[in-house]
């Protein structure tokens, strides 16, 4: 039966793991907070990880980063980082909306986890508490990499040991 939680650290499957990191550098100093949290979080989970980091100006073009990465490297796990705050209009919801079913549709088109934390916030407290705060998402974002990694890992592994029909 799978486990249910985080096997004890530091983990062994790291040094032959890659992690890709796509963030926007639109509300730099927020999504630097996250991006710094989730490079700590992974480093801590996963020592010896190969981490990469990609800055795109903005969410709309973390997709297509994503995509173009995933296509040309081998990257066991991407993740995607941005702050998108909310305005009078409706241009961050549908950024928002964009943003996530295009990175839903890369992660199961290339069976590759994406780790989404573009987040998209009411306003700039609410993302100071995601980025810097106590509910920091980057933190987050690394366990659920750090997961996904280790079960994909586990995954191929079983299939590797399971004769396939022809």
């Amino acid at each position: 039966m799978p486990s249910k939680t985080l096997p004890p650290k530091p983990r062994s499957i790291a040094a032959k793991k890659i992690i890709s990191i796509v963030a926007s550098l639109y509300n730099e100093d927020l999504v630097n907070s996250l991006l710094d949290s989730t490079v700590h979080g992974l480093r801590t989970l996963l020592p010896g990880i190969t981490v990469n980091i990609y800055r795109v100006p903005g969410a709309f073009e973390i997709p297509v980063c994503v995509k173009k990465l995933i296509e040309s490297n081998n990257i066991d796990v991407m993740i995607a980082l941005g702050v998108i705050i909310k305005g009078e209009t409706s241009h961050a919801d549908l950024v928002g909306s964009s943003v996530t079913q295009s990175l839903q549709e890369i992660a199961t088109n290339f069976n590759t986890p994406i780790i989404h934390e573009v987040l998209l916030t009411e306003n700039r407290e609410q993302a100071i508490e995601r980025c810097k705060g106590d509910k920091n998402r980057g933190t987050e974002a690394a366990k659920a990499a750090a997961t996904m990694s280790e079960l994909f890992t586990s995954l191929d592994a079983a299939n590797k040991r399971t004769p396939q029909l022809s």
